[in-house]
């Protein structure tokens, strides 16, 4: 007949725990798998993750960043010669703007913002489009006869 005492869980569904501090019969042997002695040999032994045991910390041999900077608020524009918008426009390009400037890898990034300098000789027209223009650029611009578009 079939009774409660003959009821065993199947072999191998229970798994008996490794009971540290039991000297060698833990099966751990000596330390128990915590080392030798120290604060986390304890079982209350707990150091926070941050602890750089002696070493000074990350947070203290980080530079002090105090105060306003206004240099997160600069504007920074990539510079084009007039020399480098004339070889567009020997290759046959008519409207110069920042897709164009881009395509040809006289931009890094869809985000910059173009500002053109006067180095250089105007020999061909062109339509133009930039964020901003130096003088003297402007000058030898509209002496060309160029058309310009700032923002």
């Amino acid at each position: 007949m079939f009774s409660l005492n003959d009821i065993k869980p199947e072999f191998g569904s229970k798994k008996k725990s490794k009971r540290l501090w039991r000297w060698n019969g833990s099966g751990k042997w000596t330390y128990c798998g915590r080392w030798l002695n120290g604060q986390n040999s304890r079982a209350w032994g707990w150091v926070a993750p941050w602890f750089e045991w002696g070493q000074t910390p990350l947070f203290r041999r980080m530079p002090k960043l105090k105060g306003f900077k206004n240099s997160l608020f600069t504007v920074r524009y990539t510079a084009i010669n007039i020399s480098q918008l004339e070889v567009l426009a020997s290759n046959g390009i008519t409207e110069i703007n920042k897709e164009v400037l881009l395509n040809h890898w006289v931009l890094r990034n869809k985000n910059d913002l173009v500002k053109i300098l006067a180095d250089g000789e105007i020999t061909k027209k062109i339509t133009l489009k930039a964020d901003k223009i130096s003088k003297s650029a402007l000058e030898k611009i509209t002496k060309a006869g160029w058309s310009v578009e700032t923002k």
